[in-house]
């Protein structure tokens, strides 16, 4: 015959287990759910990271024709790419900048690399090279409107 105290603690241990079990069913459940959102992000991110780079790709000035080569005259800063590859007045430009004191406005630039500062016409060129300077990367534009080389 049994022993009805043995029963008893198998019974109790059963529905210990069970419960258990349940428990471990209910986790494994939201374990499987957030794998497959996790899943789900990670297609949405890569789809993303692709659509942003080929925006960025056909968001920058497309380089011009030189006998038959593509050239840029202000290259993207990019690693690998060193001030050399701009063109002198350029480089004389960034030199200036970087020379300065602290951040510097355009007509200071001006007078560093010999620009007649007091023709507002002569003026506004260099203006315009500085702000190509800023959008490929070289130099970065305070809200002020003073220019500094980027750090």
């Amino acid at each position: 015959m049994l022993d009805p105290e043995l029963l008893e603690r198998i019974t109790a241990r059963r529905a210990e287990l069970d419960e258990l079990e349940e428990q471990l069913a209910k986790q494994l459940a939201e374990v499987q759910v957030e794998r497959d959102e996790l899943a789900v992000a990670e297609r949405v991110l890569e789809r993303m990271a692709g659509q942003l780079a080929e925006e960025r790709s056909s968001a920058r000035p497309m380089p011009g024709q030189v006998g038959g080569r593509a050239v840029m005259l202000i290259p993207h800063r990019e690693p690998g790419v060193e001030e050399d590859s701009l063109p002198p007045d350029y480089q004389r430009i960034i030199t200036a900048v970087r020379e300065a004191a602290g951040p510097v406005m355009a007509r200071e630039v001006g007078e560093v690399v010999g620009v007649d500062v007091s023709v507002k016409s002569k003026l506004e060129p260099l203006r315009s090279k500085l702000v190509r300077l800023v959008d490929r990367g070289w130099l970065r534009k305070l809200p002020d409107g003073r220019f500094t080389t980027r750090l």
